[in-house]
């Protein structure tokens, strides 16, 4: 299924179960939220979101501690469930996805291009998606909100 459909999908299953969404992008600078509201009936469940692109934003908007930024780094599993995590308390949302990586050409934070962590938060826990990516620029980003809405996707099924 096309990301445009699995955005359609996925608007649909969260306006049948009275739910509400929102995200924390970094590597997908604002790519995520367009996609989501790409669908049509999305401005029913989706409440917004924050484009945390920078450390400094991800500490003072999002409230990652700086301690972790420095031990972990931005892109790691722990930042991502953080950011997700505060976008879903920040908008009172049910879900909320994060997108944190290294979009390329080269390497940042230490980590490959490619390097992608995916986080989806509930009301009772929060799922981490580590993925290793190929291409340019443009198609890690591309397939990170893919990934991102698929992951969601199968989430709602449960």
């Amino acid at each position: 299924m096309s990301g445009e459909l699995l955005a359609t999908a996925v608007v649909r299953k969260l306006k049948r179960k009275g739910r509400t969404l929102s995200v924390a992008e970094s590597i997908t600078g604002g790519g995520l939220a367009a996609a989501i509201t790409d669908a049509p009936g999305s401005s029913a469940v989706f409440l917004g979101g924050t484009i945390a692109y920078s450390d400094d934003v991800k500490r003072r908007i999002l409230g990652v501690p700086k301690r972790v930024l420095t031990r972990e780094s931005a892109v790691s599993e722990n930042v991502a469930r953080l950011m997700a995590e505060a976008a879903r308390a920040q908008f009172a949302s049910d879900y909320a996805i994060a997108t944190t990586g290294v979009a390329g050409p080269g390497k940042a934070y230490g980590q490959k291009a490619g390097t992608v962590w995916i986080a989806i938060a509930t009301r009772t826990e929060t799922h981490a998606i580590a993925l290793d990516l190929r291409g340019t620029r443009s198609d890690v980003r591309h397939a990170t909100i893919e990934s991102a809405i698929a992951s969601f996707e199968r989430i709602l099924s449960l």
